[in-house]
């Protein structure tokens, strides 16, 4: 794909009487790198999670490798469906939002290189937000988290989510509301894996400890 196709893909959230437009000479071609390299970044990204889990499995036996995949495996998809929900369900709602938005006194024109980064960064950001269960899981199983301190804490940690639904590129009640439910039922859902992993953790370590 060129990056010309994605950036039509990138397009298609957009409402059907808008269009894009440069204020720049190099804007085009900048804007076109910023794209592709994220693009590129989204691609490698199950790449990159088998180099950092790998680097942190404290050994390379078989029966790590697996465990290693396993959770390459559920990171990924965990990212591709953060991209497809920001892309699907976030993006056309809070678009049509943000440039209808007080359409009376503006005439609103969308400028390529700030629509393609805020929307890029969005799906992006959402993607990575996805990894709550893995993050939640790692902690759990270093002993860091306990799920009974998790448990303890649920409200706390919804307080915290709603915060970093705030800090993601977003700026209108719509898509705000739309990236912090799920990301409340991720980290529930994280609550109730943690348990059920604690629970086998403690039975293989019971299995291995000498009679």
């Amino acid at each position: 794909y060129s990056h010309g196709t994605l950036i039509g893909c990138l397009m298609r959230p957009l409402p059907d009487d808008r269009q894009l437009v440069t204020l720049g000479v190099a804007e085009p071609f900048t804007t076109g790198i910023k794209v592709s390299f994220y693009g590129a970044l989204a691609i490698a990204f199950p790449v990159l999670l088998w180099q950092a889990w790998s680097f942190f499995a404290p050994a390379v036996e078989e029966g790590r490798q697996r465990v290693v995949a396993r959770f390459v495996a559920l990171a990924t998809a965990l990212f591709a469906g953060g991209l497809a929900f920001a892309y699907f369900v976030v993006l056309p709602p809070a678009l049509r939002f943000l440039t209808n938005f007080d359409e009376e006194l503006y005439d609103t024109q969308i400028r390529a290189s700030y629509y393609l980064s805020f929307v890029t960064l969005m799906i992006f950001a959402t993607g990575l937000v996805f990894q709550l269960p893995i993050f939640v899981l790692a902690l759990v199983r270093l002993g860091i988290l306990t799920s009974a301190q998790l448990r303890r804490n649920r409200r706390m940690g919804y307080v915290i989510l709603l915060g970093g639904a705030i800090l993601l590129p977003t700026v209108d009640p719509v898509s705000l509301a739309l990236e912090v439910a799920p990301l409340w039922i991720l980290f529930e859902l994280s609550i109730w894996a943690s348990v059920f992993m604690e629970r086998r953790w403690r039975a293989e370590r019971r299995q291995l400890a000498p009679e």
